[in-house]
């Protein structure tokens, strides 16, 4: 997901394209991964999560050497299919894994499951940053290809499981008319859309404004990755206090102020850094938040609302990508924080607004624990 951050300059480069345009590949990949996010939903409770972790490392694995070898711009574009076919599957597998294979602690390990992709980019930036220097198509070669081999091959050495008990098929209409889920849903495509949008061109951040090298684009990125976690387990400590739809908005509002900050204050490295990695710690924080909210759901709908929640993050690729694409080609940097912090205050807006409707109410939907 995050391999084309440190060398989206070097790509838009090679096929003679702008670096706004090299950021739609993503916008390729998460369209197709949010609306494969959507159908499995309706009807992964027929097969294993093993399996469909298994398939879904598969297609990553076909998906990267097809990007490796592309000769062409379309050709990588149309490499992004698989990959977000994969991803919809391993996200959405993975997470729901959380409460399907460890009920009684589901909050517990969804916090040390959602440390993974924090740990791949501070692992992985520097990484493909390396390899970078010598052709960028090994960047999906020396780290992605090889870590998607490893966990097919981990899984097929593993029992299928028991499918759970058959249930009723979730629609994701079912789904809207609950109000504070879809309160939730549009909140999380609006964060996700903001915060993923930052991940495709913080790295072409570095490169167009400080003319940073992708080895020092990889560190940098990692060092802002870092920040994530401990976002993340302060946010599950907060979350024994206070309820998910308490916190989201607040975090919400902390991260548009800090995207526009990054947008606008482009003076040093080490000050886009820190905006960055203060940025990352919030988002952190936000990310476990909402996932609690999600398998704090009724186990019943619980797959379906990971999987709402999947399609949110790769719609959030799409939409990301070409409102970042659209504000950079406008006004630069500063337009793209400037778009990002309103969809970051977007998502506040909806929850407290809900909040306040619930308030108003009488309900104590917005105050009930995630369980």
């Amino acid at each position: 997901m995050i391999v084309l951050t440190p060398i989206l300059v070097q790509v838009a480069q090679e096929f003679g394209t702008s670096t706004a345009v090299a950021g739609q590949l993503r916008m390729v990949g998460g369209f197709v991964a949010g609306c494969a996010a959507l159908v499995f939903g309706r009807y992964w409770r027929r097969i294993a999560l093993r399996d469909l972790l298994l398939a879904g490392a598969v297609l990553l694995a076909v998906g990267c050497l097809v990007s490796a070898a592309a000769p062409t711009f379309l050709v990588l574009v149309a490499a992004q299919v698989p990959i977000g076919v994969a991803v919809a599957l391993l996200i959405s597998a993975g997470t729901t894994a959380a409460g399907e294979w460890a009920p009684a602690r589901g909050r517990s390990v969804l916090a040390r499951t959602l440390v993974g992709p924090p740990a791949a980019w501070i692992v992985g930036m520097p990484v493909i940053g390396l390899v970078a220097q010598t052709d960028w198509r090994l960047a999906f070669l020396v780290l992605p290809l090889v870590a998607s081999l490893i966990v097919a091959g981990s899984l097929a050495l593993c029992r299928p499981g028991t499918l759970p008990k058959a249930r009723p098929i979730v629609r994701f209409s079912d789904l809207a008319h609950d109000p504070a889920l879809r309160a939730w849903m549009i909140a999380e495509t609006l964060a996700q859309s903001a915060w993923v949008g930052t991940l495709v061109f913080c790295g072409a951040l570095y490169v167009e404004a400080y003319s940073t090298s992708s080895e020092l684009t990889g560190v940098l990125l990692a060092i802002v990755a870092a920040a994530y976690i401990p976002g993340n387990l302060l946010a599950s400590r907060m979350l024994r206090t206070w309820a998910p739809l308490q916190l989201l908005p607040w975090l919400a509002a902390g991260a548009a102020l800090l995207v526009f900050a990054t947008g606008l204050a482009r003076t040093s490295i080490a000050l886009t850094t820190v905006l960055l990695a203060c940025l990352a710690l919030v988002v952190g924080g936000r990310t476990l938040v909402a996932g609690a909210f999600a398998l704090g759901t009724d186990p019943g709908r619980r797959l379906a609302v990971m999987g709402v929640r999947t399609a949110a993050n790769q719609f959030g690729y799409f939409i990301g990508a070409a409102v970042g694409g659209v504000a950079l080609v406008w006004g630069g940097y500063a337009a793209l924080g400037a778009a990002f912090a309103a969809m970051f205050l977007g998502a506040a807006f909806v929850l407290a607004a809900f909040q306040w409707r619930q308030r108003d109410g009488g309900g104590s939907a917005a105050r009930a624990p995630a369980g």
